[in-house]
């Protein structure tokens, strides 16, 4: 059992490079906006279980695992690199859905905030109206296609 501390060293330098590797050096299209949201290292430094979120629909959420398995022995090789460890620890990814949860919270406060403000419209003044989350997810994806769009164009060239 490895101390609590060079653990969470350990684990650190694998979030770094794992991300570092993931958005520069993956030349994999299905590796648009994935983010390395953490990741936790068992005591005996085998296995590292890496958290990532994805933005996007469900097949693009699934194109993105496979090309993260498909990558994994490349990415193994990127922290060989770095890691001053005897061994290398398998890699094994995990989607994280909490920014999907945290929308769903979001989305769910603000209609119990306005459904009491329709009843009682001096409720809750205190609190600012906000846009509703899915607004902002709007704003996002337009962008994303911004994104997508100009990629192609530039791939066309």
């Amino acid at each position: 059992m490895t101390n609590p501390r060079t653990r969470a060293k350990i684990e650190a330098r694998i979030h770094e490079r794992v991300a570092y590797c993931v958005e520069f050096e993956l030349n994999d299209p299905r590796s648009s906006f994935i983010t390395v949201t953490g990741v936790k290292i068992s005591n005996d430094l085998a296995v590292a279980r890496v958290s990532y979120s994805i933005f996007g629909t469900k097949g693009e959420k699934s194109k993105a695992a496979h090309m993260l398995e498909d990558a994994s022995g490349f990415v193994r090789r990127q922290l060989g690199r770095v890691l001053n460890t005897k061994r290398i620890p398998h890699l094994i990814w995990i989607y994280d859905d909490s920014a999907e949860i945290q929308e769903e919270v979001e989305r769910a406060i603000t209609s119990a905030l306005n459904h009491d403000r329709e009843i009682n419209p001096d409720a809750h003044s205190e609190i600012e109206e906000t846009e509703p989350p899915q607004a902002a997810r709007d704003e996002v994806e337009l962008e994303y296609l911004d994104f997508l769009n100009a990629q192609e164009e530039e791939e066309g060239k």
